[in-house]
């Protein structure tokens, strides 16, 4: 009887033993890989976040932050998910996406970009940025040094993705005095026998502008003659570009030229022109090699996502019919407006210089002589950073820093035009008066900035 006592007291010992120490522990205990500790969190959905929070508390912000139009769905396409849907359209679909999708998305890329592929060539994705991550995490070889151009300023996600697959990101800057456009020669001098790619995205995000072609197949020229050199295109700002601002600007697919055509995927989406970035739909197109890279991308999404939501697929096909042409002609339209709108207003702002947007829907002011500054709440402005958060707190406009779009970004801001021309307005408004509100410094050194916020500059 006492032995079994004595069991029975060393087993609630060592249950107890136990209980205190899960109470010792948390969750954040659990180990992080190094990968992913070390991974900046998006700068653009972390701004988006606190509006969100700031609005649900009842402050009114004008927000500039999120890259999302304001504009809803087509109906037509809403349909067509709706029917499908109602059809019982709601079982696993292949990984790659069904054969309507696939066949409707390469005969766009065909006819529109001038791509040679077929619809075994193309995955379906969810949305763009799981594109470019596939892509990267199929063409580089981790640990072996493996280095990707990145001509900056460049999207906020653009590094991160590279480093998660392994690689070097190589930044390549451009300067405000060339529109943010680097050129063929920046890009020759580049690349080193480790460059295995080159990302290009053209309409920019951040910047807004549109590389002339003329520009961009000088820039192929180069990656023609390194045959070790792959592209990925990121051609989903495409169908926003405003000739009427920039006559003669025009969308040009790098994966349209024989010479790389093997070797260059195409990477677009619905999100943009199409304002569906809730349905998360974009895609990956690599004719190469008998369309052996896009086999190896789509064996690897099998292991990830699968395919989208099967009744996402036939809107696909919708929104790339001619019929949904003119609801993406008259955002365009809207958007190109806008772009003359807040250019003209920023470029009244003291102490910012802009350059045109051409494409897309943001604009990228440079902000740097005004650091040294300080708010009206008394923060120093010794940042993009800075400027940005004294901004939000005092007079509730959201934009997003610089800092995360590249080295040569730091002192910029980036604004989203993707709202109305009223919420331009009001925002801007309040933009320019927060600057005229702030103090200079009293050191001699930097008294160049008092005439400053007097004044405003203009580039292009």
């Amino acid at each position: 009887m006492r032995r079994i006592e004595s069991g029975l007291m060393g087993a609630a010992n060592c249950i107890a033993t136990v209980d205190r120490r899960r109470s010792r522990y948390s969750l954040a205990d659990m180990h992080i890989s190094s990968r992913v500790a070390n991974m900046k969190e998006s700068a653009t959905l972390a701004v988006g976040n606190r509006v969100a929070a700031l609005r649900a508390q009842g402050v009114d912000v004008v927000g500039f932050a999120m890259g999302e139009p304001d504009f809803d769905t087509p109906l037509a396409i809403k349909r067509a998910a709706i029917a499908a849907l109602e059809s019982g359209m709601t079982k696993y679909a292949p990984t790659a996406g069904d054969k309507p999708s696939r066949e409707a998305i390469a005969r766009k890329l065909r006819e529109e970009n001038g791509i040679p592929c077929r619809a075994e060539d193309v995955t379906v994705t969810v949305g763009a940025k799981h594109a470019v991550y596939m892509a990267l995490q199929t063409m580089i070889e981790p640990a072996r040094g493996d280095e990707v151009l990145l001509p900056t300023p460049a999207w906020v996600s653009y590094r991160p993705l590279i480093e998660l697959a392994g690689g070097v990101c190589v930044e390549i800057p451009g300067s405000i005095e060339n529109g943010f456009r680097v050129t063929a020669a920046q890009v020759a001098q580049a690349i080193t026998p480790r460059t295995v790619g080159i990302l290009l995205n053209s309409p920019s995000n951040p910047c807004g502008i549109v590389y002339p072609v003329a520009e961009l197949r000088a820039i192929v020229d180069v990656i023609a003659s390194h045959p070790q050199v792959s592209i990925i295109s990121d051609e989903i700002y495409e169908k926003l570009i405003f000739p009427e601002i920039l006559p003669g600007a025009a969308h040009w697919s790098p994966g349209s030229d024989p010479r790389v055509a093997d070797r260059t995927v195409t990477i677009n989406g619905m999100s943009k022109a199409f304002a569906m970035t809730g349905w998360r739909v974009g895609y990956l197109c690599a004719p190469g090699s008998n369309g052996h890279f896009a086999k190896e991308v789509i064996k690897l999404q099998g292991q990830m996502t699968n395919s989208i939501a099967s009744f996402f697929m036939p809107a696909i096909v919708e929104a790339l019919a001619p019929s949904t042409a003119p609801e993406v002609e008259r955002m365009r339209l809207a958007f190109a407006t806008r772009a003359k709108l807040i250019h003209r207003l920023l470029s009244a702002v003291p102490g910012f210089k802009t350059v045109q947007s051409t494409g897309a829907f943001y604009s990228f002011p440079h902000i740097g002589e005004l650091f040294g500054c300080t708010s009206p709440g008394g923060l120093v402005i010794d940042s993009a950073q800075t400027f940005s958060e004294a901004l939000l707190n005092e007079a509730h406009v959201a934009v997003v820093a610089g800092e995360d779009f590249g080295d040569c970004a730091r002192s910029h801001i980036r604004f989203s035009f993707a709202c109305s021309e009223a919420q331009i307005e009001k925002g801007i408004a309040r933009v320019d008066a927060f600057v005229r509100s702030l103090r200079a410094p009293a050191s001699a050194a930097a008294g160049h900035v008092a005439p400053l916020l007097r004044q405003a500059g203009t580039v292009g």
